[in-house]
């Protein structure tokens, strides 16, 4: 889920919460989280582990395939799967890793469908040794080319190489020596120091971490300077052997040409090695475009061009040149960019459905050759998979319509080509929830006024919910100014103000309910400084006071903070800060700096800074510091046509240095009275040059300013006036129209009277028609922003210009706008007109476009007209109404929400352009099918009785179709409001009232009616009624002995009589205010009252009232109560249980305190210990009485020595303790008698226990019975 605005905390944990209901409450068919690559290596010394994660509702299971088939793991001791998971782990302690390479596919299922992995290729890394080989010395002469191979063995994956020598260093490399990239060393030309005996390529293999290393190479280069030396006493001291110089050629590649295949998204090097004298130098360039210059790198000394991330565009011819001083060479690679298939638009996303609704999922590709797209669902191909009437695959796109509950599947999108595949998986869920607001209720968000306010309402529902907010009273809903409403229900009030303040409510609805939350906004004043400190110079000893007074919003709590130099003040006494100052006693040279003060409040801030200088303790007056003095004595020189100099004389400073001067002027030749910045210069200086326009009357005037203001302005400077010229520019904003059907209005933004450059201003209006290559028309026009042309073809391009001239001249060219003439209605109705029935309560119609040119403007859409004729139901009325849908733009199709079920429709379409609506098509009809009723029209009950009522209704007003029955659900009520068992019964669609029998009497019920037909059940209409008697009849209060319920059927002012049924006694009175039932409280019981309802109208009319009800209040409940729910009962006998454990602790205290405790082995009739009879006589068991106190153990004895010893008898006082050594206490009672018995005696008796009576057995006895 995305949010389009700032993450709170609040949101957060809706986001948390939406989650939560997603993964744990609703049903949701698998979704794979996690699983291992697809070409999986592993390293062959750990257990290999394939993971496979999933979520879904219910958690689903999981299966794993092998190389196409099922993998059973229950049946290989070495493979088991993690708990709540697919993640399979291999033990390869028992099996070597090779028996489990292989192809491996994990399925995770649960009842709403299931999801498949990609294929995991499992393969081991290996790292395998250099084959061993005798490498002879090689032998070259200077200056030749010399290549080192490397060769390393094949691994998985491939090793990575470099050269170093016998002491791990690594080989130095150059333009002259490199690595290529299959790891051999080349030389573009030796030299004598190229001489050494240990060139060693290492391969190291990066799985594994482990390096091999070749045989040592062993390179002698000839000296030629020697050979020469010594053969020169044969030959006449002349050379023969030199070195020769030579132009470059390719070591590799070979060839004037090669070509390289590399795939989208990958690395793409290249290299050219180049041998020669001088050594070569390499250069690259791009014969059919130019390099990608952020994605490629030169390497190995511009050996190695590297594109990273290729795309299609970087397919081409690339040249590589080799050059020295004796010529250059060329070889060409062309290279071919294919694609693995890859997202166009990501991979197809998960679809959240309600019954009835549409959807789409799309599975967009590309590769490159052009993949192949197929689907599947749970795994299985989709055309082998169940029909399905609401699905229709169309290539890379599944449609669904009006898909229904149990439609609930996940489908596999594969798209596959030569060089790879994608799998991706995506549900369709199809869900039925009403909508509910995630938002807290009651949240307050705070703002600030003037500042944006955003106020939350996140929801779920399926289907979506709309969203809609109220304020206050909820008169109306907010949309439109000032209110925004975000697509996720978020309102948004851009600059919010006080009277925005209030209780806001969101009301999320969709067809299955309505959901409602309020909020509540507060407005707060923002915080303001009012007094900011200021700039202060104070004498070092003495002190100083910086004043920071505030305005905040009085509900917010306002924090003052102090800075020096933007950090934190110094911890030191001399700074005292008060709510609203700081104050610097004793003030040294270190307490210069800026001083900050911040005012916060938990919404906003406000700051201001000033600055301390120190200076020396002196007798002479504290200095003054003032806004400086205005500049005089202004002079104008250097005055050329369209610049003039400026020079002035600088006030005073009053202590403080001037920054920098303010040059400002007055037109008043066509802005008189108005002054206006032109230039700043530094304070160092006193002299500007201006720029001017022509035909202006310049007044100059200069202000200074210092750390304390501006000055004063000085005194204007005389009048310059420049000489007028021809326009330096032309209006702006040019732009054609029209306002009727054949005229063409050209409107422009006219130039400022400082633009015009001179007198006589007014403009050459230019236009023609577009694509005829006609002459330009032109008219002129002054003291005007637009210009007429009548006679135009209707809705034609134009082309336009319009230049600005005055009495000296034209502006430049100006810039050709375009423009259309007016519109027209169009001529024609769209033709092909036809409607598609989607459900019962969407169509979609369709229609061809209309011709441009019969649609005479700009396209701006199509309407569609339509109207209910009629129901196909007799009983229903004649409907007429027009509705009208717009289509903005080039649309071709459009859907017709909001229908009515079971009704006849017409409709026709409309083109409209800007200036109206076209003729109609020729009027289509279309028939809706049966849906869902609406709620019966009312629901009334009469007849009410002792156990029996009648239930009266009216059919539904919208029947959507032909009725097919009603469905009537009831239940009682209990006086705390909770619901008890439903009945339902059926009824016939010919009924409008049923009586039910057998009810309880004086019972509250709530019934629940809907209306069917073959589409369904509709909404229920639901109401409340007791059993009681009919008027005029006893009636007895079983509610409550206080209180009854009476119901009547008025809809005027009642009023309630309830007198005592005494003779004598008035009338007392209960204003009911129309409601059909009310609770009568107060009565008293044995007492019987009369109770009649009296409608009072106008004040000349007499009451009408009801028949009067004898009520019989009575003396005892007559309500049966199970004694074994109520509260007292239920504590009365935790008290008995917990006062017979307290008697039977004692007991056991009274019984043992300071005695011996014998273990008796077991009993003669050997049972069980915990069911021995306990004698009631001494609180005892029978196991401890007193006759045996002295009775040795059976099959044990007690040496001398005092220690009991374990004999051939399975039984031992060591199985009662915790170790194999018994104790005593000082009294001679073995300490370990009640403590558990030993591991080893658990594991060699099991569930047979011979373990001695204790207190603890016989209290755990106890409650075993309790």
């Amino acid at each position: 889920f995305e949010c389009d605005l700032k993450w709170t905390l609040a949101s957060c944990m809706q986001c948390f919460f939406l989650c939560f209901l997603f993964s744990c409450l609703l049903p949701q068919p698998p979704t794979l989280t996690h699983q291992s690559p697809k070409d999986y290596i592993i390293d062959p010394r750990e257990n290999i582990i394939i993971h496979c994660e999933a979520k879904g509702k219910p958690h689903p299971s999981f299966s794993w395939t092998r190389n196409g088939t099922h993998f059973d793991i229950d049946q290989d001791p070495n493979v088991n799967m993690r708990p709540h998971s697919g993640t399979m782990v291999v033990d390869i302690s028992r099996e070597k890793v090779e028996h489990y390479e292989g192809v491996y596919q994990c399925t995770a299922r649960n009842k709403h469908g299931t999801a498949v992995s990609n294929n995991i290729v499992v393969r081991q890394s290996r790292s395998p040794l250099w084959s061993k080989e005798r490498i002879k010395p090689i032998v070259v002469q200077e200056g030749v080319s010399l290549v080192l191979p490397c060769r390393p063995p094949a691994g998985l994956p491939p090793p990575i190489i470099f050269w170093m020598d016998n002491n791990f260093q690594r080989l130095p490399q150059s333009s002259r020596v490199s690595q290529s990239l299959n790891g051999d060393l080349y030389f573009s030309n030796v030299l004598r120091e190229d001489s050494r005996n240990d060139y060693i390529c290492y391969a190291r293999f990066p799985h594994t971490q482990t390096i091999q290393q070749k045989q040592p190479i062993t390179v002698k280069v000839l000296n030629l300077d020697a050979i020469n030396d010594t053969m020169a006493a044969f030959y006449n001291d002349t050379d023969l052997f030199s070195v020769d110089e030579r132009r470059p050629t390719f070591l590799t590649p070979s060839g004037p040409s090669s070509s390289k295949m590399v795939l989208r998204g990958q690395v793409l090097e290249m290299e050219c090695i180049a041998e020669g004298l001088p050594t070569p130098e390499i250069s690259w360039t791009k014969i059919s475009g130019d390099l990608p210059a952020k994605r490629t790198a030169f390497l190995h000394y511009q050996k190695t061009l590297r594109i990273v991330n290729v795309s299609e565009s970087d397919a081409g011819d690339y040249r590589c040149t080799a050059r020295n001083r004796h010529g250059f060479v060329h070889h060409t690679i062309h290279v071919t960019v294919k694609a693995a298939p890859y997202w166009i638009s990501g991979a197809p996303k998960n679809l959240v459905l309600a019954p009835g609704e549409n959807g789409v999922l799309t599975c967009r590709a590309s590769g490159t050759p052009k993949p192949s797209i197929t689907w599947a669902m749970n795994g299985i191909p989709i055309e082998n998979s169940p029909k399905d009437f609401s699905r229709k695959v169309e290539d890379d796109t599944v449609i669904f319509t009006d898909v229904q509950v149990g439609s609930s599947a996940v489908y596999q999108c594969n798209v596959s080509n030569d060089y790879g595949y994608l799998l991706s998986n995506a549900f369709v869920n199809v869900l039925s929830e009403p909508p509910r607001v995630l938002t807290p209720a009651h949240k307050v968000y705070q703002v600030i006024r003037n500042h944006q306010a955003l106020i939350d309402c996140t929801s779920f529902g399926s289907p979506i919910p709309k969203i809609t907010w109220f304020k206050d009273s909820r008169a109306s809903t907010l949309d439109g100014d000032p209110y925004i409403l975000h697509d996720n229900g978020t309102l948004e009030i851009h600059v919010a103000q006080m009277h925005n303040s209030g209780k806001y409510t969101c009301v999320a609805r969709n067809t299955l309910g309505i959901s409602e939350n309020h909020v509540y906004l507060e407005v707060k004043e923002p915080t303001r400084i009012l007094k900011q400190p200021e700039y202060k110079i104070v004498q070092r000893g003495r002190s100083v006071v910086f004043e920071c007074k505030v305005k905040h919003d009085p509900s917010l709590i306002p924090t003052m903070t102090w800075l020096k130099d933007d950090g934190e003040l110094p911890d030191d006494e001399r700074l005292i800060v008060d709510s609203d100052s700081l104050t610097i006693t004793d003030v040294t040279e270190n307490d210069a700096g800026v001083y900050t003060c911040i005012m916060n409040t938990t919404l906003d801030h406000d700051s201001a800074s000033a600055e301390l200088t120190v200076v020396e303790a002196t007798p002479t007056p504290a200095v003054l510091y003032e806004q400086p003095d205005p500049p005089t004595d202004l002079e104008l020189t250097d005055q050329k046509k369209r610049s003039v100099q400026i020079t002035w004389t600088p006030g005073d400073e009053h202590n403080s240095p001037i920054q920098k001067f303010l040059i400002q002027y007055e037109d008043s030749l066509h802005h008189r009275g108005h002054w206006h910045n032109l230039t700043e210069v530094p304070g160092t200086k006193t002299t500007a040059h201006l720029k001017l326009s022509p035909y202006a009357q310049y007044t100059f005037r200069v202000m200074a300013l210092n750390a304390v203001g501006y000055s004063r302005p000085s005194f204007p400077s005389r009048v310059y006036k420049t000489e007028p010229a021809a326009p330096d520019e032309n209006p702006t904003g040019v732009q054609g129209f029209g306002t009727e059907h054949n005229n063409l209005v050209i409107s422009w933004k006219p130039l400022s009277g400082l633009q015009s450059n001179g007198p006589g201003l007014h403009y050459r209006v230019m236009w023609r028609q577009k694509f005829l290559d006609s002459e330009w028309t032109s008219v002129t026009v002054a003291n005007n922003s637009k210009f007429v042309v009548s006679g135009t073809p209707t809705f034609v391009p134009y082309e336009l210009k319009v230049q600005a001239v005055n009495d000296y001249g034209a502006g430049p060219e100006p810039v050709i706008a375009h423009g259309y003439s007016g519109e027209d209605l169009p001529v024609a109705a769209p033709e092909n007109v036809q409607a598609m029935i989607l459900n019962s309560t969407l169509a979609e119609v369709h229609w061809d476009p209309v011709p441009a040119k019969l649609i005479r403007g700009h396209l701006k859409g199509y309407k569609v007209y339509y109207w209910r004729e009629r129901s196909l139901h007799k009983h229903n009325p004649h409907h007429v109404e027009k509705q009208i849908l717009t289509f903005s733009g080039n649309h071709t199709r459009g859907m017709l929400p909001g229908l009515h079920a079971f009704s006849l429709y017409s409709f026709n379409v409309r083109v409209y352009n800007g200036k109206g609506e076209g003729p109609a098509s020729p009027t289509q009809k279309f028939e809706t099918p049966e849906g869902v009723p609406s709620a019966p029209s009312s629901l009334v009950i009469t007849n009410s009785n002792l156990d029996s009522l009648t239930l009266e209704w009216n059919p539904p007003h919208d029947r959507n179709g032909r009725l097919t029955g009603y469905t009537l659900k009831y239940q009682p009520v209990n006086n705390s409001n909770e619901l008890g068992p439903v009945e339902e019964l059926a009824l016939p669609a010919n009924e409008t009232s049923v009586t039910l029998l057998n009810l309880k009497y004086s019972t509250r019920y709530k019934f629940y009616l809907n209306a069917k037909t073959v589409r369904g059940a509709g909404p229920a209409i639901s109401q409340e009624a007791v059993t009681i008697m009919d008027e005029g009849k006893s009636l007895n209060a079983e509610h409550d002995l206080h209180s009854m319920h009476l119901f009547a059927r008025l809809n005027v002012p009642l009023f309630m009589n309830i007198p005592s049924a005494d003779e004598g006694e008035e009338w007392e009175k209960e204003h009911v205010n129309g409601s059909q039932n009310y609770l009568m409280t107060g009565l008293k019981a044995g007492l019987s009252y009369k109770v009649r309802v009296v409608a009072k109208g106008h004040a000349d009319q007499p009451p009408h009232h009801s028949k009067e009800i004898l009520v019989s209040v009575p003396a005892v409940a007559s309500r049966q109560v199970d004694i074994a729910t109520q509260g007292w009962f239920i504590g009365l006998m935790c008290a008995i249980a917990l006062l017979i454990l307290i008697l039977l602790i004692i007991c056991f205290i009274q019984r043992n305190k300071g005695g011996k405790y014998p273990v008796k082995e077991k009993e003669d009739a050997h049972t069980d210990p915990e069911f021995q009879p306990m004698k009631e006589e001494d609180c005892t068991f029978g196991e401890y009485s007193d006759n045996e106190d002295h009775k040795p153990l059976k099959g044990s004895r007690t040496p001398s020595n005092g220690t009991v010893k374990r004999d051939d008898s399975d039984d031992s006082l060591v199985d009662y303790g915790e170790g194999g050594d018994g104790q005593f206490n000082e009294d001679g009672s073995f300490i370990g008698q009640y403590s558990g018995k030993s591991a080893s005696r658990d594991t060699a008796e099991g569930h047979e226990s011979s373990e001695a009576p204790s207190p603890i057995n016989a209290m755990n006895s106890l409650n075993s019975f309790v």
